[in-house]
């Protein structure tokens, strides 16, 4: 496993942006497809984002499309999502994780989690 530390969230007015960053310890962050998901109160965990290892495959919510960005940097060990147009519907905690690929379509299948960051939406 390896460890995951989110920053960047807080309160932003609707239309806003915030760029959450993911920093994980160890020397195979590359090996790992790195991803968001969200989990609102009283909701299930959702899948935002996914980036694979090198960057190549991106694979994005519908409900992002278009106004988030995932983006990592390998040699920081760090994965970004930047958040542009945001709505109030975006308030959720978000969990960074590192997998592989595949794993992705279940968060139950999710090996390392981050501690979470609040994004709060309001005016």
């Amino acid at each position: 496993q390896v460890q995951l530390v989110e920053s960047g969230g807080g309160l932003v007015q609707p239309g806003g942006s915030l760029r959450l960053s993911c920093t994980a310890s160890g020397r195979t962050f590359s090996s790992y497809a790195m991803g968001w998901f969200r989990q609102a109160p009283g909701k299930v965990r959702e899948f935002v984002a996914v980036i694979s290892g090198s960057g190549a495959r991106i694979s994005y919510a519908n409900f992002v499309k278009g106004r988030f960005t995932i983006s990592r940097d390998n040699t920081k060990n760090t994965v970004y999502l930047q958040m542009n147009s945001l709505k109030p519907e975006d308030t959720a905690v978000y969990y960074c994780a590192a997998a592989d690929w595949r794993d992705y379509s279940n968060y139950n299948n999710i090996g390392s989690w981050g501690q979470g960051t609040q994004v709060t939406v309001s005016s």
